[in-house]
């Protein structure tokens, strides 16, 4: 969150980009980065603004009938209020008036998990007399994104509790299949979500079980009223996520066999599993060589090898998504070139996942996840045992 301990870096970030400051907007939560980074806590139902100059303390703008958020806002940085939309708009002139500044927008909506704050906001600032307003994505992935060790810690230890219950549910989900009373993917979901409460870690929501033509469907999810039973000869795919309390999610995919593939499986497994490591590979080459890619760039190495083996048309979302510690689909840059333009750089501190899926309607669906955290001159991948060879149960 911005602090004054963050002030500093975050001023030379500014400096570097030759950005005379980073306007800060947010109504009712509709720019969940500017709400995430100031942490502000109480009823907060009108128009905010932050102003963080490249020199200077930052000042922030609140309603009038509003002043209990800002409570901790520091005693050496300034704060004002408004009542009137006149003297809101004032307000917002006297900050910005012939400078260069950064906001929560992206052109032409290229990347809209950062493009947060609404037009007409973007036009009332434009009014104020500002000379230009940029992205302020490298500053959301440096300062909203990156993990802290103790977060990359957290991370690695969950990771390594989901891939076992993920092998461990395979394993049952075989016994029960090879029994007079076979389970439903419900039924392991809710075996799953109690294994993690046992363990120590929290969901939203999920995992996703999907069994056979299920998996199909990227972001199926079974529930009391609707699930397939897991019988012998079928594909399984689990999609579990978890974190440890103010840790940093997990996220993985496995994909398991019951009883032998077909040769039809086989080669979406192979498929989606060479596309990720040619991903993976690409990563961790240009992490040891100190570069930071983009991650489009990520996405369109994945996304060749699949294009390649002829499935290119069943590959039907991103590469991967931003993990942060506020969510987990974060505020960083993700592995897409094909929903997205993703023009941002992936720079160390920021984590995400790979995770390439073939789906083909009513026939097979397969994905494989691993998550990568970036750290100056490496790639780290979790879990490190990850899925190589597809699971024979």
């Amino acid at each position: 969150m911005l602090t004054p301990e963050l002030l500093p870096a975050l001023q030379r970030a500014l400096s570097d980009a030759s950005l005379d400051g980073w306007l800060l907007f947010d109504f009712q939560g509709t720019n969940s980065v500017a709400g995430g980074f100031l942490g502000l806590h109480g009823m907060v139902t009108r128009r905010i603004f932050v102003w963080i100059p490249r020199e200077g303390v930052p000042h922030a703008l609140g309603h009038a009938i509003e002043p209990g958020p800002w409570t901790s806002w520091p005693a050496s940085w300034t704060k004002s209020s408004y009542s009137s939309w006149q003297s809101l708009e004032d307000s917002i002139a006297a900050m910005v008036r012939g400078k260069r500044i950064a906001m929560e927008y992206s052109a032409g909506d290229a990347v809209p998990y950062l493009d947060r704050v609404p037009a007409g906001v973007i036009e009332m600032v434009r009014a104020a007399g500002v000379t230009s307003i940029s992205s302020s994505g490298e500053l959301v992935s440096r300062f909203n994104a990156v993990w802290t060790p103790a977060q990359t810690a957290a991370h690695e230890r969950a990771a390594d509790v989901i891939a076992q219950i993920a092998r461990d549910a395979f394993a049952f989900a075989g016994q029960r299949a090879a029994s007079a009373e076979p389970m439903s993917e419900y039924e392991l979901m809710v075996w799953i979500r109690a294994r993690f409460e046992h363990a120590g870690l929290s969901t939203d929501h999920g995992p996703n079980v999907s069994a056979g033509a299920n998996a199909a469907n990227p972001h199926y999810e079974p529930s009391a009223e609707q699930s397939a039973v897991i019988t012998p000869g079928t594909i399984l795919l689990i999609d579990l996520w978890a974190t440890e309390p103010e840790g940093i999610y997990a996220d993985q995919t496995w994909i398991a066999s019951l009883g032998e593939p077909s040769a039809r499986a086989q080669d979406v497994w192979n498929t989606i599993r060479d596309a990720r490591d040619a991903a993976i590979e690409f990563v961790q080459r240009e992490a040891a060589a100190h570069h930071s890619p983009r991650g489009a760039d990520v996405d369109d190495v994945a996304r060749r090898v699949i294009d390649a083996r002829g499935f290119g048309k069943y590959f039907t979302h991103r590469t991967g998504h931003s993990i942060d510690a506020r969510s987990l689909h974060g505020s960083g840059p993700h592995l897409d070139n094909l929903e997205t333009r993703e023009e941002r750089l992936l720079i160390p501190g920021v984590g995400f996942s790979i995770e390439p899926g073939i789906y083909i309607p009513g026939e097979i669906g397969m994905r494989t996840e691993v998550n990568v955290h970036l750290e100056p001159g490496r790639a780290v991948v979790t879990p490190p045992d990850y899925q190589r060879e597809l699971i024979v149960v």
